[in-house]
């Protein structure tokens, strides 16, 4: 592999600190995105025996769609940021700001 190759095929992929910090958000959304499914989908199977959980369906679904969203911006955040696309800031802002309007829906009441 000639050495222009080699600076090509290394420019390709730019791991930028900001680049890191989003593949691990990234990462952190869609574990939390992939367990919320797979219990939604326990509540689905075992709702006809236990009524009880019925009443916990909606916050679940709610749950699983915040995260859901966020897994996908924050797919396009990462790859964005990773291959130093034109639109990657687009992304980048709208996951932040799920981040932070996620946060704000569950942080815990003081008063």
């Amino acid at each position: 592999m000639s050495e222009s190759a080699e600076i090509k095929a290394s420019s390709d992929v730019n791991f930028r600190p900001v680049t890191v910090l989003f593949g691990i958000v990234w990462g952190t959304v869609f574990s939390i995105c992939c367990s919320l499914i797979v219990v939604s989908f326990v509540f689905w199977l075992l709702e006809a025996d236990y009524p009880r959980l019925q009443a916990e369906i909606p916050e679940l679904l709610r749950a699983t769609v915040m995260f859901v969203l966020l897994s996908i911006v924050g797919g396009f955040s990462f790859y964005g940021s990773l291959k130093s696309r034109s639109w990657r800031y687009y992304p980048m802002v709208l996951l932040w700001v799920g981040m932070i309007g996620t946060s704000y829906y569950y942080w815990p009441e003081t008063y």
